[in-house]
């Protein structure tokens, strides 16, 4: 197989970026998107030009760091996925490809394909997680949860964090990432202690990275490789909405002040 790649290169976040095209051929079809990228950087590095830079760990579809968009979309075809269990079977043959970082302003680049997506890592900082005294526990099967409640952390627990949900969103909004982390212990019995104040840190902190709002687009929940529902971000607003009204974490009553 043969493409002809559109990629974008940017040698650092102040620089001017620009799409440069690469002719690859030869491409086994049973080939990952990364490896056939591996192969054309091998072979810039020998023709005396620099590798493209782009973020990878596992190539196991778990850690989320292959943070780019294939032709306008986070991780690129197919749905559920992330961008290194992206095949190029997936692709005709000899079609043009436009590789670009993932595009949002909480997300600056740091070159080439690379960005940085520590915005997520400062919110679920500012709350994401559960204090517990030390000593001694209850028995786990002292604290009962429903099926249903424990279906539900599950599946808002998997998320990776991979910011696609951000990329996606017309608004660069994160409210599925945040609301999956507000879910996951919401539901839970050991995140009650401290429930609606988390959700209240958890939105001011995504408010000061300079996120935007949802206005129910869709796009994050196509978009997830998790296929995780927007039906978290209904949860997030509830908790919320409550926190507020009913546990405010100043004297008058209402929000933090920002």
């Amino acid at each position: 197989m043969n493409f002809t790649l559109r990629v974008w290169r940017q040698a650092e976040h102040d620089a001017a970026g620009r799409f440069e095209t690469y002719e690859v051929a030869g491409v086994e079809p049973d080939e990952s998107f990364l490896e056939m990228m591996d192969a054309l950087n091998d072979r810039l590095v020998v023709e005396g030009g620099t590798a493209i830079a782009f973020d990878n760990d596992c190539r196991e579809g778990i850690c989320g760091a292959c943070s780019m968009t294939i032709d306008g979309r986070p991780h690129g075809p197919g749905g559920g996925t992330t961008t290194c269990q992206v095949y190029m079977r997936q692709f005709d043959d000899r079609a043009t490809i436009t590789v670009e970082p993932f595009g949002a302003a909480a997300f600056p680049v740091i070159r080439d394909l690379i960005v940085d997506r520590s915005a997520l890592d400062r919110i679920q900082q500012a709350g994401g997680y559960t204090g517990v005294n030390a000593g001694p526990k209850p028995e786990p099967n002292a604290n009962p949860i429903s099926p249903e409640d424990a279906e539900e952390a599950i599946d808002a627990a998997i998320c990776i964090g991979c910011g696609a949900c951000v990329a996606a969103c017309p608004n660069g909004a994160a409210m599925l990432f945040t609301g999956a982390k507000i879910t996951h212990l919401g539901r839970l019995p050991q995140g009650q202690p401290g429930r609606f104040a988390r959700v209240q840190d958890m939105v001011d902190q995504m408010d000061s990275e300079g996120f935007g709002g949802c206005t129910n687009f869709g796009e994050c929940e196509a978009a997830c490789p998790k296929e995780i529902s927007i039906r978290v971000i209904g949860r997030l607003n509830r908790d919320y909405l409550i926190g507020v009204l009913n546990h405010p974490r100043n004297p008058r009553g209402g929000m933090k002040p920002q």
